[in-house]
């Protein structure tokens, strides 16, 4: 399993093809490399069985296709333990960079408004695991809170809560409705939402609503619709599609995830 590019179209020129045959942007893979470099000269790392291009390779390998460390450590030449030892690396390293909510909504201060949403990052748990099942989904996953920019771009991702979680719960337990308050940031949001104070902009809700009502909930749809993308890159990370590791490091992983999504765009 080796890194063989392929010759890029102009439209792909950006993209690199990683041995699982699963396109990520070939800046990922530089500035993952690079932070790995660093990592290695700061503790005084002298020797490794992959190098910081190849442990990069094999982290994204892991996080973009979902391939299991047995299979990492067949492809890669190297221990299915050392395979671990280096995604959980890699991914902490990531972590670490992340930006803050404060941060976020910092740099979103110019925007005329954010987009404000929750998923449900499915993972693996028997149904004994109450606090994991969300109701609405009918299934045990990590409830993570998404802000995206007007055109769709992920822009800050939360620490991941229990499934069981509810979206204006969790908005309100990582404070992103008072940080919106703060800078006097307005968010478009879905019903789930409703309550959360004037930041956050939500649909009406009723079966009678009156014309302007209903002309109000048709726009808001069509404005709101746009922070799929957001949802849709997440999701193109195929790890995050069924978590099958501890819930304590899935929040670390979601983190990784959106620095190396700012770091490709």
């Amino acid at each position: 399993m080796g890194f063989r590019p392929r010759e890029p179209s102009p439209p792909e020129a950006s993209r690199a093809c990683l041995p699982s045959g699963v396109d990520v942007s070939s800046s990922a893979l530089r500035f993952l490399t690079q932070q790995l470099r660093r990592h290695r000269r700061a503790i005084g790392s002298r020797w490794r069985r992959l190098s910081a291009g190849r442990q990069a390779l094999l982290t994204l390998a892991h996080l973009r296709a979902g391939h299991t460390y047995a299979q990492l450590a067949a492809g890669f030449g190297v221990g299915t333990t050392t395979a671990h030892r280096y995604v959980v690396e890699a991914v902490e390293l990531l972590a670490a960079l992340a930006p803050s909510l404060a941060d976020a909504v910092r740099t979103a201060s110019v925007k005329a408004y954010l987009l404000l949403d929750g998923t449900l990052l499915p993972i693996d748990r028997i149904a004994a695991d109450r606090p994991f099942c969300s109701g609405k989904h009918r299934k045990h996953g990590m409830n993570v809170q998404i802000i995206a920019e007007p055109f769709g771009r992920l822009l800050w991702a939360s620490p991941a809560l229990p499934g069981s979680t509810h979206d204006l719960t969790a908005a309100r337990q990582h404070g992103i409705i008072d940080a919106l308050a703060a800078v006097g940031l307005k968010c478009w949001a879905d019903k789930a939402y409703q309550g959360a104070g004037k930041p956050v902009r939500v649909p009406f809700r009723g079966r009678r609503l009156k014309r302007w009502e209903r002309r109000h909930n048709t726009t808001h749809v069509k404005i709101r619709c746009v922070g799929e993308q957001a949802m849709a890159t997440l999701k193109g990370w195929r790890l995050l599609r069924k978590l099958r590791c501890s819930t304590n490091r899935i929040t670390n992983i979601v983190k990784a995830v959106l620095v190396l999504h700012h770091a490709s765009t």
